[in-house]
This record gives structure tokens, C-alpha cells and sequence, in this order.
């Protein structure tokens, strides 16, 4: 099992489309294999601040949906509209 912290910033008064389009990309995780659940979170003390939490079954099954041309299109899309700046991942393997 690996955990995956994502750290998003997005601009300012994206806060809800950045939120929206995320509830889609949920529904499609669900039907990745390898993955088990994902979390949004939002910073209380900035609120252009979020943290993704993702549980998959190993590395390989999350660095394949990073590699997909699904994620890629949402990356891309988040790079020119919502995101502040480039994300961050940590990785956590129990």
C-alpha cells in the first residue's frame, strides 16, 4: 500500500472550479485499478490551498495513472487555468 499526498495551490477565485472538476476525476479513480480511495482537503489558513490524499495498492499502480493520457489532459488543463504553480507529491509506503 502507498499513500500519495498531492499539494495543490490554485489562483485565486478558481477555488470552486479547482473543487468541481476534482468531484469528476474522483469518479474516474474509482475504476483504476490499484486504487483504493482519495481525499480532498483544504487549508483553513489559505483557502487557494489543498492537499490530495490517495491510497493505491503500490507505486506502480499510481506512477501508471500519473503516465495516463487522462491525467495528462487534467494536468495540462490545471497548468493553464486553476493552478498557482506546479504541485507537489509526497509518497508514503507502508
Amino acid at each position: 500500500m502507498v499513500t500519495i499526498g498531492m499539494n495543490y495551490e490554485v489562483l485565486q477565485g478558481k477555488e470552486k472550479l479547482f473543487e468541481d472538476v476534482f468531484a469528476k476525476v474522483i469518479d474516474v479513480m474509482k475504476v483504476i485499478p490499484g486504487h483504493t480511495k482519495t481525499f480532498l482537503y483544504r487549508d483553513v489558513f489559505n483557502a487557494q490551498r489543498y492537499l490530495i490524499v490517495s491510497d493505491w495498492s503500490d507505486r506502480a499502480a499510481f506512477d501508471g495513472f500519473v503516465r495516463s493520457e487522462r491525467f495528462r489532459g487534467i494536468a495540462n488543463w490545471g497548468k493553464e487555468q486553476v493552478l498557482a504553480g506546479r504541485p507537489t507529491h509526497d509518497y508514503y509506503e507502508r
